[in-house]
């Protein structure tokens, strides 16, 4: 069963994606960012390949050639899913191919539309007996 963990408090969530995506990503594992649209795909992947200033994070969109070949795939559609390892929700409402995932992160920012959001797709996962853990992102 997928465990779902929610980071509340995020207060740039980009930067905590890109923060997720490196220890995920130093572990072994493969990543595919569930973003709202294509425009924040391509922000978040200029994020990535400009980690730090020796370092990236390789990404790619779900149709690019080299797409088999890095470790996190920014998609804003889901129609075109490549791995089932982590999956990184950046949309409103739930995924919903999300149950295929091992691993499943929701990221709350502090703006009240952003909670109301997030505790709707909390119930959702909770109702349907996934269990749920909370992260507040302050601390982490």
């Amino acid at each position: 069963m997928t465990r779902v963990e929610f980071y509340f408090n995020v207060a740039d969530k980009l930067a905590k994606v890109t923060q997720l995506c490196e220890r995920a990503v130093t572990k072994g594992h493969q990543l595919t960012v569930f973003t709202s649209d294509d425009a924040m795909s391509n922000q978040l992947q200029q994020k990535l390949w400009q980690y730090t200033p020796d370092s990236f994070l390789p990404s790619a969109l779900p149709f690019d050639d080299t797409n088999q070949d890095v470790p996190i795939i920014l998609d804003a559609t889901g129609e075109h899913l490549i791995q089932d390892d982590i999956l990184i929700n950046l949309k409103d409402e739930y995924p919903p191919f999300f149950s295929r995932f091992r691993y499943l992160v929701e990221l709350v920012g502090n703006d009240e539309d952003d909670k109301v959001a997030a505790r709707r797709r909390y119930k959702f996962y909770r109702d349907r007996g996934y269990q749920v853990k909370s992260t507040d992102a302050a601390l982490d």
